[in-house]
């Protein structure tokens, strides 16, 4: 084979093996919200 078929060879297997290395999933995250307030806390009948 000449070189510039090998030289288009190895650019070609290059070029599919950087497409397949560049495809990651994302993970998606749910994040639980913070409460804006918090409950009143008992402290006894009359304080």
């Amino acid at each position: 084979m000449s070189k510039s078929i090998k030289l288009f060879t190895l650019a070609g297997l290059l070029a599919a093996v950087t497409a397949c290395a560049g495809q990651q999933e994302e993970e998606f995250v749910v994040v639980e919200p913070e409460p804006i307030s918090q409950e009143p806390v008992y402290t006894g009948k009359y304080k």
